[in-house]
């Protein structure tokens, strides 16, 4: 009997920790949105000088996309180190983060609560060569010129903020599991169809418009592709039109078009 009990309370927390979660998270970001939208001019002001695809989107995305960046950076803890803050730092990080995930239900990057904004590139391990930025379990790191020459457009072809997110967003769903997306996850290996037979070409010399560090491993073919994708989404389509499809579908958004997010995710 006492075995039933238990298998029945089990089972109990089980069945309901789905609508549980859910219902927190909805009276969570009902609360959340309250403030935001006392924040919400000030956010428009920031995002709307630096990021062109956010004056691409209609009123009711800007909307959301702004949404959505305070609440990523609400849930982040960020470090600065050796360079002094300002507030549109972990504003522009967040919506770099937003913009990758925008068509995705999952957007939060949950597993990681800290975020390292550094002033330049940095060492890391036992590495001889400096880093720009990287991700692991400890949380996600930046340096943030290159991170702001990349959002300006200085760099053709990189954006080391949206490189990043790239790792962060492949983290979550393939290494921690802990946020995973389900289209994301299922789209993933019809991506993978076309993405790898191109990589492995990279691996034995092949040369394309993606920069050659995205031959080093297939996490960097994917954060180079990110990169290309959002920077160069015309040349892309045009030289390299089956891995843009596949990007399409995979991140449910088209840089090129600006489609509906609400179509595309139909």
């Amino acid at each position: 009997m006492e075995i039933l009990i238990i298998f029945l309370v089990v089972f109990g927390i089980i069945l309901l920790q789905g609508p549980v979660i859910r219902c927190y998270n909805y009276l969570y970001e009902k609360r959340q949105y309250k403030q935001f939208l006392t924040q919400e001019t000030f956010y428009h002001a920031i995002v709307s000088q630096n990021l062109k695809y956010y004056n691409r989107l209609n009123t009711v995305n800007q909307h959301k996309f702004l949404f959505r960046t305070y609440l990523f950076k609400k849930a982040k803890k960020f470090h600065y180190i050796e360079v002094e803050e300002c507030a549109e730092m972990p504003i522009l990080i967040s919506a770099t983060a937003v913009q990758l995930t925008f068509g995705l239900d999952k957007y939060q990057f949950n597993f990681f609560r800290d975020i390292y904004v550094l002033k330049h590139d940095y060492h890391y391990g036992f590495y001889s060569r400096p880093f720009e930025g990287h991700v692991d379990h400890s949380g996600i790191y930046l340096s943030w010129d290159k991170f702001i020459k990349g959002l300006k457009g200085l760099t053709p072809n990189c954006n080391m903020g949206l490189h990043e997110m790239g790792h962060a967003l492949a983290y979550v769903n393939f290494i921690s599991q802990t946020e995973e997306d389900k289209h994301f996850k299922k789209e993933w290996m019809n991506f993978s169809k076309v993405a790898r037979p191109i990589f492995e070409s990279m691996r034995q010399g092949a040369k394309n418009l993606l920069d050659e560090y995205a031959g080093t491993n297939y996490q960097e073919f994917w954060a180079v592709s990110v990169e290309v994708f959002f920077e160069n989404p015309v040349r892309m389509r045009h030289d390299m039109p089956d891995l843009y499809n596949a990007m399409i579908a995979l991140l449910r958004q088209d840089p090129i078009g600006m489609l509906n997010i609400n179509k595309l995710a139909a």
